[in-house]
């Protein structure tokens, strides 16, 4: 186990963990460390497969599409809440597919999970490059069809 790795995935998990929890007691930092110590040890090879020389300009980029992605998360809670408090229910399921320029599964795996977090899509399933997603209506959908996401994901991991 190489411990660079396994320390900087650690600190970007613990981050991510304690951004998203938003809880500072005991317990939960407890839990996090714990928990982010488990996964850095399973993971760290995961987002360190690569050469030397491109590991911190990942990192990097990851560390800068985190806030993105939770702006992009905060964003679609506010669509799903607005559907389905509305006396309409603006509601249109869809499962779309679109064939993806990613190349690496790690890449692709963040794509997903990207997408999955996102409140009103979940990724269905990846068959070869082309996703499915079930999206709750034609503007989130249309949203994912745009590209945005995927070209951000293609950035951090040097696959544009």
């Amino acid at each position: 186990m190489n411990i660079k790795h396994f320390i900087a995935t650690y600190i970007i998990v613990l981050t991510f963990w304690l951004l998203l929890s938003a809880h500072f007691d005991k317990f939960h930092v407890g839990a996090g460390i714990m928990c982010s110590g488990l996964v850095a040890y399973a993971s760290h090879d995961l987002l360190f497969k690569d050469t030397e020389k491109h590991r911190l300009t990942k990192t990097l980029r990851f560390i800068t599409y985190i806030p993105w992605l939770i702006y992009q998360i905060v964003l679609a809670n506010i669509d799903v809440a607005k559907r389905a408090l509305s006396p309409s229910m603006p509601i249109d399921p869809q499962v779309v597919t679109f064939k993806t320029i990613l190349k690496s599964d790690v890449a692709r795996t963040a794509l997903a999970n990207s997408i999955t977090l996102t409140p009103g899509t979940v990724t269905i399933d990846i068959v070869d490059n082309v996703f499915y997603v079930h999206a709750i209506a034609k503007e989130p959908a249309d949203d994912l069809l745009e590209g945005a996401m995927e070209r951000r994901i293609a950035h951090v991991f040097m696959e544009d």
